[in-house]
């Protein structure tokens, strides 16, 4: 699994606390730097009632200065009691002056007594509403209160009354640049988008070199998924006034928007300046991984492990690296060394639950999967994230098994967690029994589905589909298009579309879709997939060289770790080795599909076929033979092997085969059936048993 950014509420609780340690550095220093001295100027003491008695107020002061000073150096909290009695003499002596009640709640803060220390402040400002010193105290209670909560209600009270403080001291104080920033961070936390941009601004035009505020700002903009303005605010700062932890926060941004590649500069400046932050260089990990440079990806894990040996996640990664290279033994290796500086960890367990999958070991993988779940059957919705995850991978490997039943007991166990689980269990269930080819079982779940989500135009999508592909075309083309709205929502609706016009081989419809779709897309990988439906449109019109030219632009811009790349390289192989052109390249792109995915059947099939076609037969066998293991029902699976075999000299073989092929054909809907790779097997297969017949008829 990817590495997962902190919430930005998370780093704005750790900002805003070293914001608030800060802060009392600062009042210390202020109020010992504002110390009355004997003969002091009687207008720093007003009086309100009585004439001050400063002699008397100084005298308590010191006594009382003393005894906190002795409270900070041994704790003791009777000498914090002497020094609140010599706080109240000195008031007494001299009730209406400032820094003695502001002192006094300063020592409540520090003793832990903060209701006395609100009281106190609270006074200060009733009497004098424009006490900066009061509202900092209060807005710095607040603060500490907010970061010692778990959330709810009684947080979001604290949240208010901090803002609240902060508000009055950018009014009392507007050109202080930490100000506006932590009024920022607030209103930030507390979802207030635009007045917390706002806040940021004035703090960047307060100080236009505060990297603080420049990287929190740019922090917001990524937060709400608007990476072009972080990069703008952060590339306004010139190269040469960068430090490592603004090119860490460029290397966040363009991560977000999958820029992997600058990503990945940005992080190696920042290691560059900080060759010892850890952060930057599992950063600078993160990217190539995601870049698919996985060696380069695992220098840096090693290097993370070298300075910080008990850094789990690192290992963690490090096998999942192992895992795609299919070094199996190393991704153990790694995963058993994580397990021991955390033990138990459920991230541990079901990395491990994937490889022992990738290697086969399905009933290991079950087991632990299994395991994790029983460790969430006390609590189902308060760990369902965890859950939907081990529920999912469950149900595919059982799939995967073709233990199609399993699978689907498995998925609906997803449909209880609600929101996007359920759609996603549904969905899930609908694909294990297509691939079972069970399709009135499929199109039940379908309207299930829709019953129970009524909303959820993606389901209603999904169940029209079906029921295109089992002969009711029309009428389900209709109710997609009635979905259609007139705006970028539509996108998803021209896709469906789409999909659907070609299952039903409305070529030209289908094309008329994919525009519109391309023409409501914005993200590259959103017009990636575009491509890629529009090449496997041509593909089914045979048009085989403009399909070769849209399936290399999706290679061309999506990252090597996307799915949609490594379905994209098995695709393009397979097509051009069916062909029997390009075989050398055909063979790099399967082989770096089954990188991605190396227990995928479609993939190992492809990979087969084109051993096949180079005359390479064992190999050949080797990979269709796991093919078939993972997809057996699969008719082109079975039309592979059969012709294998025939090439080889085992035609009883291969007539097994191709009438496994026929049948599986049999059973598919319209949609999907290919009709000359049906008419060839069917052909292949009659005459096969024509010449069988006749050598046993030799033999007799």
């Amino acid at each position: 699994m990817n590495r997962i950014f902190r919430p930005f509420s998370t780093i704005l609780i750790v900002a805003l606390t070293a914001a608030l340690a800060a802060a009392q550095a600062s009042s210390s220093s202020s109020s010992q730097a504002s110390q009355p001295a004997p003969g002091a100027n009687p207008s720093q003491l007003q009086s309100t009632v009585r004439k001050p008695d400063r002699a008397t107020a100084y005298y308590h002061y010191a006594l009382a200065h003393m005894y906190e000073e002795q409270v900070t150096v041994y704790g003791r909290s009777d000498l914090a009691n002497k020094a609140i009695d010599e706080y109240r003499l000195a008031i007494d002596a001299d009730p209406s002056s400032e820094f003695l009640n502001a002192g006094l709640a300063e020592l409540y803060v520090k003793t832990g007594r903060i209701r006395d220390a609100v009281l106190e402040a609270q006074d200060i400002i009733k009497r004098d509403p424009n006490n900066l010193e009061a509202h900092k105290l209060l807005g710095r209670i607040y603060l500490r209160s907010l970061g010692d909560m778990p959330g709810g209600n009684g947080s979001d009270n604290v949240l208010k009354l901090a803002i609240e403080q902060y508000e009055q001291i950018v009014k009392i104080e507007p050109d202080s640049v930490d100000d506006h920033l932590l009024l920022g961070r607030l209103y930030r936390l507390n979802n207030d988008m635009q007045k917390a941009e706002s806040e940021l601004k004035i703090a960047i035009k307060l100080d236009p070199g505060s990297e603080e505020a420049v990287t929190t700002l740019a922090m917001l903009y990524t937060d709400e998924g608007d990476t072009n303005q972080a990069l703008q605010v952060l590339s306004s700062v010139p190269d040469a006034s960068r430090s490592a932890k603004l090119y860490s926060a460029l290397g966040a941004a363009y991560e977000q928007r999958k820029d992997y590649k600058d990503a990945i500069e940005s992080y190696r400046k920042a290691v560059m300046l900080d060759r010892d932050n850890l952060d930057a260089i599992r950063g600078l990990a993160e990217n190539y991984l995601n870049d698919g440079q996985f060696e380069a990806a695992l220098e840096q894990y090693k290097v993370i492990v070298d300075s910080n040996p008990e850094d789990a996640q690192s290992y963690i990664r490090m096998s999942e690296i192992y895992r795609r290279e299919a070094k199996y033994d190393l991704a153990l290796e790694s995963l058993k060394k994580a397990d021991t500086l955390v033990p138990d960890a459920a991230e541990v367990s079901y990395n491990m639950a994937a490889v022992y999958q990738a290697q086969g070991r399905y009933d290991d993988a079950i087991k632990l999967l299994q395991d994790l779940l029983k460790k969430t059957d006390a609590n189902p919705q308060t760990d369902r994230n965890n859950r939907a995850i081990f529920l999912e991978r469950l149900g595919m490997i059982y799939r995967e098994q073709q233990n199609y039943t399993a699978a689907v007991d498995t998925f609906r166990k997803l449909i209880p967690l609600g929101e996007d689980n359920a759609r996603g269990g549904y969905q899930e269930i609908i694909d294990t029994y297509r691939e079972a080819k069970q399709w009135p079982q499929a199109t039940a779940v379908a309207k299930e589905a829709v019953q129970k989500l009524p909303n959820d135009r993606d389901m209603r999508m999904v169940l029209d589909a079906q029921l295109a592909d089992t002969g009711d075309v029309d009428s389900s083309v209709a109710d997609v298009r009635s979905m259609l709205k007139g705006g970028p929502e539509d996108r998803e609706v021209y896709l469906r579309l789409a999909i659907m016009q070609s299952r039903a081989r409305r070529w030209q419809d289908a094309e008329d879709s994919l525009t519109k779709a391309e023409q409501l897309s914005t993200k590259a990988d959103d017009k990636a997939y575009v491509w890629f439906l529009r090449g496997d449109l041509l593909q089914r019109q045979k048009l085989y060289d403009q399909a070769d030219t849209e399936f290399r632009k999706v290679l061309s811009s999506l990252p090597q770790t996307d799915p949609q790349y490594a379905a994209t390289l098995n695709y393009l192989g397979y097509m051009n080795a069916d062909r029997g052109v390009k075989l050398d390249e055909d063979l790099t792109f399967v082989k770096q599909a089954l990188v991605a995915e190396p227990s995928n059947g479609a993939y190992l099939d492809s990979l087969g076929w084109v051993y096949f076609k180079m005359g390479k037969y064992d190999l050949a066998e080797e990979s269709l033979t796991k093919a078939a293991e993972h997809m057996g029902a699969d008719p082109t699976v079975q039309q592979h092997l059969g012709d294998l075999y025939q090439k080889t000299g085992r035609l009883k073989m291969a007539a097994v085969h191709w009438e496994r092929s026929v049948q599986e054909w049999n059973k598919t809907v319209p949609a999907e059936v290919d009709g000359d790779a049906l008419a060839r097997v069917q052909q292949e297969l009659d005459a096969a048993k024509v010449k069988l017949a006749k050598e046993e008829t030799q033999k007799q």
